[in-house]
Parts: C-alpha cells; sequence; structure tokens
C-alpha cells in the first residue's frame, strides 16, 4: 500500500447530493483506490497472507456474465479479507489463448490477401504481439468497470517473459521424469484451426446425419456393419465381432472383401464390441476413430490414413481429392450401384464432436504428438482432495472431481500453431531427440542440421501453471514465499477438468507435494431470466457493461451475489438488476436523512443504560447480522449473505429504526443524542458489511458519514456479543401493532395519509414508550371529545381503537365487501363441486386437480378475510 493510504482522516460531512449518480461516481472513485495504492499487496508484510489468482480470460476476450459473476465473488472475497487485517493479493493476468488469437490475426492477414506463410513464422509471431498490444486485453479495462479490486502492478500475461521460462523449466522437468513423451495416436483434429485440440476442448451436440448399413465380403463370407461416416471405411483394415458371438464365429481369422478397394481385410474377435447392438459387427479403422485405433493395437492391425490435414481425401482412386463430406455421398452413391446397401436412415440424430472454437465438427486423426502421462500425477491430485489437503466447495461437487481424475486420459499438449509456447525440443541429424531448459542452449544450429520441433503447447499446459507461475516460480521468490499457496480457487464447475485439474496436477508436481489453493469454490453458470443458457443463437446473451451504463456497477454486482448459491446456476433478469439499482438508492436516501438528522460516529456509543429499547434492539440485530454475515461467508454462501445484508438494511434499518427514530430526534434531548451515535454506528457498520459486494456506494457514502479516507481499508466489523432478546421481543411487538394496523387501514381503502382518531392502550405492555411513535407511523390522532370506537383491533397485547366515522362510507364499503364475498363464495362453490365430482378426478390430470385445490384454498382465504372487514366495519 502507498504512503496516500496513510492519510489523516477529515472531518465528517453532512452533505450528500440528492440523488445518486453511479455515472459520476463509480470511474473517478476506482481510479484513486488505485492511484492510493489499496490493492498492491506487499510480500514482505508481516499480516497473514490471502491469495487468490484470477482465471485469466483469453487475450481475445470481452466482460461476459459469467466473468462480472466469478469477478464480484473472488472481489468480494479479497475486500472482505483486507478489511480483517490480510495481506490480500488478487492477481489479475489473461491468457494467450492460442488457437484464439492466432485465428484473429490470420483472419486480420486474409483481409490483406495474405496467410501467416506469406510471413513466416518469426514476422508472424511479432505480428501477433503487435495485434495483443493494439487490440488485446480490452477485459482489463471492463474488469476497472467492475470494480475489481486486483493488484495491477503484479499483471501477468501466459507469454511473458517470467511465465515462459517457467513453461519451459515445466517440460523439461517433466521430460527428465520421463513423463512427458512423443507418440502417435488418434487425436482430436480441427481440420480448419489445422490442430489437434483437447477431448475437453470438444463440443458435443445432436446433428442429423445419416446411419449406412453396408455389406462387406463375398457370397456366405459377409458381413453387414453400420456407420455414420462412410467415407472412412476407405481406410477400413478389419472387421471386428465378440468372441462369445455365435454367428460370425465361424468368420473369425478368416479375410473379407472391403468394397470399392482391392484390398481384403481380416475378421477378427474382441469384448470391445457389444453383440447386442446393430448388427453385432463393427468397421475397425485404426487411424480415424479412437476406439478403432485401441482394436487395431490390440489385433496388430495396420493403421491407414486417408485424409489431409483439411479432411480432403487422400487414397488414390475416384474419390480422392473430395472433401470428406463430399465423398461420403459419393461413397454411398457408390455402394448404393454394386448393391451393397442393406439400410439407410436419413436423419439420424447423432452426437457429434466440433471444436469449440470455429465449431467445425472435428476429425478423429493418428498423428504423432506430444503427451503428458498424467497417472502419477492425477493421482497426486485426487489424494489431495481425499486427505483434506483440498477441500472442494460444495462438497458433493467432489464426485465430478473424482470421475474425472480418476480415469484421466493421457493429455495431449502439442499444438500445430505459431502462437503459443514452442516445444522446447531440437532434432539432430542423426536421430537426436534433445530437450532444452531455459537456461540451456540450443545443441546445434540448422546449418548443422538441428531443427526445434515446430509444434506449441496447448494453451492450457501454461495457464495450469498459474497458481505458482505468476508469483515468480521457478525462482524462489518472496511473493511464492508469502502468498503460495493460494487460499481459494474460485470458478465454475464448468471448467474442473480444463483447469481445476491440470492446475493440481501441476501444483503438487512443480511445489514438491504443496497443494495450489486450500479451497476450490465452485460456482453455476449464468442464465437468464427463465433458466435458459445465454446464447447469441437464443437472442438472450446481455452485456454487463450496459446494465453497468444504465444501472451502475454495485447493482449488477449485488444481483450477480444475491443469485449465487455454491454449485448452482444463476438466473438472472433485468428487473432484478433494477431492483438492485433501487436498493442502491435506498442506501444512500437513507443515509442523507440520517447525516441531515445528525447520524454521527464520534465518541464511543453510550451506555445501554441510556439507550431506548429501539436502540438496544437494533444494536443487538446488527451484531446478530454481523455474524450471520461471517458465517455465510465462510462457508461461501454468497446468496445467502446478500440477503441478509439487503433485508437487515433496508428492512430493519432504513424501514424500522430510521422510521422509529423520527420521533426520537423530533423530541430531541439526551434520548435524540444517544439514538444519533447509535443510528451512525449502525450506518458505519452495515456500509462496511456491504462494501465487498457494493464497493461504490457504500464508499462514497462511508467517507461522507465518518470522515475516513477509505471503507476500502477500514476495519471489517466484529461481533462484539450485544445481545438484547427483550429489547428485541419488545420492538416485534411494536412492529405487529403498526403492521396489522396499516392491514386494517388498507383494507378499509384509508389513504396512507389519512389521519385517523384512535384510543391506544397500551397499559401493562412494554408498548407504552412507543404510543408516540405508533401514532406518527399510523397517521393516528388523538381521541377527541366525541371520539367513537368503530373498530377495536387487540394486537401483542396491546388496544388500538379506531374511529373511522366521517373517514369512510361504510354503507358504500359494505356493498363493496358483500360484492367481493359473493365472488369468493362462488369460487369456493365452483372448486368444491369439482373436487366432490369423482367422475372429473378420474379423467382430469393431476395438475389439473391441483389448481383447482389451489384455487379452493385462495377462496376460502378470500372468504375469511373479507369476513373479518366487515365483522370490523360500523353498521352503516
Amino acid at each position: 500500500m502507498t504512503e496516500n493510504a496513510q492519510q489523516q482522516p477529515t472531518a465528517p460531512s453532512t452533505e450528500l447530493p440528492t440523488q445518486y449518480a453511479p455515472a459520476d461516481v463509480e470511474g473517478p472513485l476506482y481510479e484513486r483506490w488505485v492511484e492510493r495504492g489499496y490493492f498492491a499487496a506487499d510480500a514482505k508484510s508481516d499480516k497473514p497472507a490471502y491469495t487468490i489468482v484470477i482465471p485469466p480470460p483469453n487475450v481475445t476476450g470481452s466482460l461476459h456474465l459469467g466473468h462480472a459473476f466469478q469477478h464480484t465473488l473472488m472481489d468480494a472475497l479479497t475486500r472482505r479479507k483486507r478489511m480483517q487485517g490480510f495481506e490480500s493479493l488478487w492477481l489479475p493476468g489473461m491468457d494467450h489463448a492460442g488457437i484464439a488469437t492466432q485465428n484473429k490475426v490470420e483472419q486480420q492477414l486474409a483481409e490483406e490477401g495474405k496467410s501467416r506463410h506469406d510471413l513466416g513464422r518469426e514476422e508472424f509471431v511479432e505480428r501477433v504481439w503487435q495485434w495483443k498490444e493494439e487490440y488485446g486485453g480490452r477485459i482489463l479495462g471492463q474488469m476497472r468497470r467492475l470494480g475489481d479490486g486486483v493488484d495491477w502492478d503484479r499483471e501477468r500475461f501466459t507469454m511473458d517473459e517470467g511465465l515462459s521460462k517457467a513453461v519451459q523449466t515445466i517440460f523439461k522437468k517433466l521430460y527428465d521424469d520421463e513423463l512427458i513423451y512423443r507418440a502417435e495416436r488418434i487425436i482430436n483434429w480441427c481440420p480448419r484451426c489445422l490442430t489437434a485440440i483437447s477431448d475437453i476442448e470438444v463440443e458435443y451436440q445432436e446433428d442429423d446425419g445419416e446411419l449406412v448399413s453396408i455389406k462387406y465380403g463375398e457370397g456366405d463370407e459377409t458381413l453387414v456393419v453400420a456407420t455414420t461416416r462412410a467415407e472412412t471405411m476407405l481406410g477400413d483394415t478389419a472387421v471386428a465381432v465378440h468372441p462369445d458371438d455365435e454367428r460370425y464365429r465361424h468368420l473369425v481369422g478368416k479375410r473379407i472383401k472391403l468394397p470399392l478397394t482391392n484390398r481384403t481385410i481380416p475378421v477378427v474377435a474382441d469384448t470391445h464390441v457389444d453383440p447386442e447392438f446393430g448388427t453385432g459387427a463393427v468397421k475397425v479403422t485404426p487411424a480415424h476413430d479412437p476406439n478403432d485405433f485401441a482394436i487395431g493395437q490390440r489385433h496388430g492391425l495396420e493403421s491407414i490414413t486417408v485424409m489431409d490435414e483439411r479432411a480432403v481425401i487422400t487414397v488414390h482412386g475416384p474419390f480422392e481429392g473430395l472433401d470428406r463430406f463430399e465423398a461420403r455421398s459419393a461413397i454411398v452413391a457408390a455402394l448404393r450401384s454394386q448393391g451393397r446397401i442393406v439400410a439407410e436412415k436419413r436423419p439420424y440424430v447423432h452426437s457429434v464432436g466440433h471444436c469449440s472454437r470455429c465449431k467445425t465438427t472435428i476429425e478423429p486423426r493418428l498423428s504423432m504428438q506430444w503427451w503428458v502421462k498424467v497417472g502419477p500425477l492425477a493421482k497426486a491430485a485426487g489424494d489431495a482432495v481425499r486427505d483434506g489437503r483440498v477441500k472442494i466447495h460444495p462438497e458433493d461437487m467432489s464426485k465430478r472431481y473424482f470421475d474425472w481424475v480418476d480415469n484421466m486420459h493421457d493429455w495431449c499438449i502439442s499444438r500445430q500453431l505459431w502462437w503459443g509456447h514452442r516445444i522446447p525440443v531440437w532434432y539432430g541429424p542423426e536421430g537426436q531427440v534433445v530437450c532444452v531448459g531455459p537456461d540451456e542452449q540450443p545443441p546445434g544450429t540448422e546449418a548443422e542440421g538441428w531443427k526445434q520441433d515446430t509444434d506449441v503447447l496447448d494453451t492450457w499446459f501454461s495457464s495450469g501453471l498459474w497458481p505458482f507461475s505468476t508469483l515468480g516460480w521457478p525462482e524462489q521468490t518472496a511473493d511464492l514465499r508469502k502468498f503460495y499457496p493460494t487460499d481459494v480457487l474460485l470458478t465454475g464447475h464448468d471448467i474442473i477438468f480444463f483447469w481445476v485439474a491440470r492446475m493440481m496436477m501441476f501444483g503438487l508436481y512443480a511445489m514438491d507435494g504443496d497443494v495450489p489453493f486450500r479451497t476450490i469454490a465452485l460456482t453455476g453458470l449464468v442464465r437468464d431470466e427463465r433458466g435458459k443458457k445465454m446464447s447469441k443463437s437464443f437472442g438472450n446473451v446481455v452485456d454487463p457493461l450496459d446494465w453497468m451504463d444504465k444501472y451502475g456497477s454495485d447493482a449488477v454486482r449485488f444481483t450477480l451475489a444475491r443469485g449465487a448459491n455454491p454449485g448452482t446456476d444463476v438466473p438472472i433478469g433485468e428487473d432484478w438488476v433494477q431492483a438492485s439499482r433501487n436498493f442502491a438508492n435506498k442506501i444512500w436516501n437513507a443515509t442523507r436523512f440520517a447525516l441531515m438528522n445528525g447520524a454521527t460516529v464520534e465518541g464511543p456509543l453510550p451506555d445501554p443504560a441510556e439507550m431506548s429499547a429501539t436502540d438496544r434492539w437494533i444494536l443487538s440485530r446488527l451484531n446478530k447480522t454481523v455474524a450471520e454475515v461471517d458465517a455465510f461467508y465462510d462457508d461461501f454462501q454468497f446468496a445467502k449473505l446478500s440477503d441478509s445484508l439487503f433485508h437487515f438494511a433496508w428492512d430493519e434499518v432504513f424501514d424500522w429504526y430510521v422510521e422509529l427514530s423520527k420521533t426520537t430526534f423530533q423530541a430531541g434531548g439526551r434520548g435524540a443524542e444517544v439514538s444519533r451515535r447509535v443510528l451512525g454506528e449502525v450506518l458505519d457498520v452495515t456500509l462496511k458489511l456491504l462494501h465487498p459486494v457494493v464497493p461504490f456506494v457504500t464508499d462514497t457514502l462511508w467517507t461522507t458519514l465518518t470522515g475516513g479516507e477509505s471503507v476500502v481499508i477500514a476495519d471489517w466489523p466484529a461481533d462484539s456479543g450485544f445481545r438484547d432478546e427483550a429489547a428485541e421481543r419488545e420492538i416485534e411487538s411494536l412492529q405487529s401493532v403498526i403492521t396489522e394496523v396499516r392491514r386494517f387501514r388498507a383494507d378499509q381503502g384509508l389513504q396512507p395519509g389519512q389521519r385517523v382518531p384512535a384510543r391506544l392502550t397500551l397499559d401493562g405492555t412494554a408498548l407504552a414508550p412507543h404510543e408516540a411513535a405508533i401514532r406518527q407511523l399510523l397517521r393516528l390522532q388523538p381521541e377527541g371529545d366525541a371520539f367513537a370506537a368503530t373498530a377495536t383491533l387487540p394486537v401483542a397485547g396491546a388496544t388500538v381503537a379506531l374511529d373511522l366515522s366521517g373517514t369512510i362510507d361504510v354503507a358504500a364499503e359494505r356493498k363493496r365487501l358483500a360484492k367481493d364475498l359473493a365472488a369468493a363464495e362462488k369460487e369456493k362453490a365452483q372448486a368444491t363441486g369439482k373436487l366432490g365430482n369423482e367422475a372429473f378426478l378420474g379423467k382430469a390430470p393431476d395438475n389439473v386437480v391441483e389448481k383447482i385445490r389451489t384455487r379452493l384454498a385462495k377462496a376460502e382465504e378470500d372468504i375469511a378475510r373479507i369476513q373479518a372487514q366487515l365483522d370490523r366495519l360500523p353498521p352503516a
């Protein structure tokens, strides 16, 4: 923190504008926080550390609601810990997003009529860096708009010099430990991006395809196989059947003719085949299907690649040069002409993998790639959660984590791109393979016949190092010693496979068994108000910046936090953001009223003996709320803590305590002085409690109220232990009286400001000291000489007698209520008749019957309510 953060407090102010204008406040206030160094963490501090590293957004990205949601929660955690006296570090940064960023620049080149090959690798990479400086990182400015309290001086990028060194270091270490290897295997290939992608970067969707059944073989030695990818038959090297399938036992070990080719292929027996599915015989294409590849390995089958990197057929013959989809139609037509098509089904809806970036249909392809041997790494990642070193919250999400790490396949880490961390392996003229560390020189020059591997590493490889590489690893830096392990990883449950497991594996491996984070707090996904996934195709995508412009960042943050139940999806609609804006306005207006009436934080709190029951009640409720909010924070219950704060602030402080205090302020004297100090205390603590979630309006109000420098660096409130259950019961009784009489007034059609003569009988109750407040809040004037009670309300041991003569037209009111009563009785009779009709009940759907029962219950409630109103009215 800079020296500016140690400025002396100024005198409290009583001046606030009549309305809160977020657009005028938020930008300048955020820059002031940054300039004063509030978010800068000190590795030399004696304070206990609290660390969160931001899930690095793509350099190509912009802020969406998912980002805003998670950033709000991370910001709330770190702001609270900072106020609690921790040396809080929330570390920002971006991911280089290999495929997405390269695509951006290649699109830019295409507009110039060029390709990356026109530039060459070195110049192309330089061009990407230029793009990054000019266009990348837009999201960082948007994070400022949201109010992210990150340490900007520690901003990192997965391709910066330090992180690049970390990548090369761990690659070398894994390679030397034989946990990285190169092998030819089936990978997911994107013919558009021209690179391998990992299993978790494949998006599956239901596509309309075709299922074609084809007869293989001749004469008595034939089999029928079904396929959705007829073009791959050109690479078939076997047909597989189950070893116990009697239908095909006589064919096992024989060779049959492969249609459209001059080849014969063997029939093999393999337990992978399900004899109950389809014909019980499957075509085996080892070079174009992962399951077929495994069968091929077990039986020593040849792998024949029939497509190039763009999914164009390469097999000599009539289909050579055709795109895979063109070849599919042509091959089916050729088979049909030969009478080999047994059945065709179109459309055949089935799950098809697509590239998550460009949506191109993935092509399984046999390719030489680099792999991480994940077995021992994944076991360590699972053990760290099982033995309690890392907690997953909510706990029921642990099963999904174990399902992944316990069944993880080796990870393909090479990508056929130019933008990214180039694989630090060199190949020599005599077949040598040398892995080079960060401080080592290449084993030779190109002139000497040495060449570096052309592939780059999967983006998730570098982001898997994020918790420790961003703190300076492999160097033993002060940041690494102070802030590692990090405390909380807060992220969506949808990337538990993409990112969380990889960080666990690499963190435990690189840091000698020390975990990368102590808690994994998993959130749900943001959806629209109907619970539907947000998608451009659905037309329901929301730009959070639009809502920030319209309602303010605090309103967006509070809406997101109030919906954040652990691990569950978050529906959000504009009406809810508008309601949160109204809450911010309520905080502003209530604080402005308090300041205008002398609320203060100066001096110690008066002794409880000097306080009214109302003062003791609100302080008791305040301390209970502090304890409740702390418990919710510790359990990552953001929705519950936000709801708790909303109801305490709006209902108890603003709607009740502020209103009840008005009579005290008007009366003056020592009681008013005490209540002004209590109101100042309540607002001080309430604004601190709200600050981590709604930082802008609370800092503006808190500094005005207290004269302090900023609530950002104020002390987090502690539960003082003060409780007054008797005062709470007393004020609950007072609230019951006021609520019941207000309800009665509304039922009688009285206007809120209309004054009514009343006699209050409060003797023998704790409500006697509150008569003035009751009369003021209920607009009850003293009884006059002509007072005649027309309605009597017994509530909470007290009696409120009202004289409504002259205030309402009793005859007209009785007529209106009688009409309403008749309608309710008619509704009851209809519902009762249907529910008593056995024939109707026997035919009606359950949901229809339930609706009728609900109508009956509502009608009975209405009848009771209306009859009570009639009974309270004087005779006409």
